[in-house]
């Protein structure tokens, strides 16, 4: 219950109330994350019973987007959850910072999709299986029969000349579709691996700054010309936002962190992409 320092009728103006305990939570929980300064933001991961956990993110960008969520750190999402420590914190963001490696959690995606996604994510060594299911959950939420616009199908996405190029039969039902599931997640696992080849070469040549990974979700999200063009992920809302949205899935998918169905994960919005957060920058407090 703060006094705001401003002056109305030459009398302070006192700030009204929080309701009760949970209104706050929602209140919390609905809050756009402030604009930091200069590269550095301030982003509060955990916040229920009197519990703040602070992580500095210093990156090129100016916000981070609310990616990882604060239900990301809640096991199921319920309000009566117990709140979680800077260990549970920190598996988060090295989930969210990483590789996208590691083992699919098959239970966070729909059972006829878990083998597919599967064998997407082991066409080349840097796209993982976490990374398609979370590609697939941005662009579709896993709807196969989706429509979107420019003549995208499918559960992937796809623009209609990428789909071309790289979908193929994979399921074996004798035609090559898009509106196929599995046509559809293997095409885009060999577009992805294409992208990280690609990725791998600019920066082999000093043409491209960032990780494999990075710069491969920004070319499947804005163009790889783009990405070439802004020697690294652009600096852009729709390029970092791709981004840092995919990765934001990437500790539910690894099976870290449950999110509930109803959280949702934004787009468009221009965030700073973390390099390295230090153990020292989770500071709990009460």
């Amino acid at each position: 219950m703060g006094v705001d320092t401003g002056e109305k009728g030459g009398a302070p103006v006192q700030a009204p109330a929080q309701k009760d305990e949970e209104g706050g939570s929602k209140a919390v929980r609905n809050t756009a994350i402030a604009t930091g300064g200069a590269g550095c933001l301030l982003f509060p991961l955990g916040l229920a019973g009197g519990t703040v956990i602070v992580i500095v993110f210093c990156g090129f960008g100016v916000l981070l987007a609310p990616l990882i969520a604060i239900y990301l750190l809640f096991h199921g999402g319920g309000g009566g959850g117990d709140v979680p420590g800077p260990s549970d914190a920190s598996s988060v963001l090295a989930v969210f910072q990483g590789d996208g490696q590691g083992d699919l959690d098959t239970s966070t995606v729909p059972e006829d999709l878990a083998e597919p996604i599967q064998k997407a994510g082991e066409l080349c060594g840097a796209i993982g299986p976490i990374v398609i299911a979370s590609q697939l959950e941005k662009a579709s939420g896993f709807n196969a029969s989706l429509v979107g616009p420019d003549g995208k199908q499918g559960i992937s996405q796809l623009p209609p000349d990428v789909f071309t190029k790289y979908g193929k039969d994979d399921d074996d039902n004798g035609k090559t579709s898009a509106l196929d599931a599995k046509d559809s997640i293997m095409a885009q696992g060999r577009y992805m691996c294409d992208l990280a080849d690609q990725a791998q070469k600019m920066i082999d040549a000093n043409e491209a700054a960032g990780s494999v990974l990075d710069l491969a979700l920004a070319g499947y999200g804005v163009g790889m010309d783009a990405v070439r063009a802004a020697k690294g992920v652009p600096n852009t809302n729709e390029a970092q936002g791709y981004v840092a949205a995919v990765r934001a899935q990437f500790a539910k998918y690894a099976g870290v962190a449950a999110v509930p169905s109803s959280t949702p994960t934004p787009s468009g919005v221009q965030t700073s992409l973390p390099t390295a957060v230090p153990t020292g920058s989770l500071t709990p407090s009460a």
